[in-house]
């Protein structure tokens, strides 16, 4: 589980400075709650969004976006909207983006950011 962790941190180290790169103001990065984890949280101009980086290396059979379960769609549903309200926040633009990243060929990574990647059901 150390290996995991530290994998994890560094990848959201890079989905990060990718981020900012692209004018994302990052605001706190792994939040703990009832409802599970949210790896990075930013305001991307007036929107407060919920960031959740995926990685999966080359010998990998599924791409890092079609990684994200239902089930952890809706434990990330769950943990954003426990955060929300914990901070009084329910007025606020909000949406849940994914930065999925895995090797590059050009680059050393290949960072893909999908907006409003996660929706809750309706």
């Amino acid at each position: 589980m150390e290996g995991r962790k530290a994998i994890g941190t560094h990848f959201e180290g890079v989905a990060e400075h990718y981020l900012i790169s692209r004018g994302v103001q990052i605001l706190q990065r792994n939040v703990y709650n009832r409802g599970g984890e949210i790896d990075l949280i930013g305001l991307d101009k007036d929107t407060l969004v919920f960031f959740e980086v995926r990685y999966r290396g080359s010998g990998s059979l599924v791409d890092p976006a079609s990684s994200i379960s239902r089930p952890k769609q809706h434990r990330l549903l769950k943990a954003v909207s426990f955060y929300l309200h914990r901070h009084h926040l329910w007025d606020s633009l909000t949406r849940i983006d994914v930065v999925a990243i895995s090797p590059g060929t050009v680059k050393k990574y290949r960072v893909q950011w999908i907006k409003n990647a996660i929706q809750a059901d309706v």
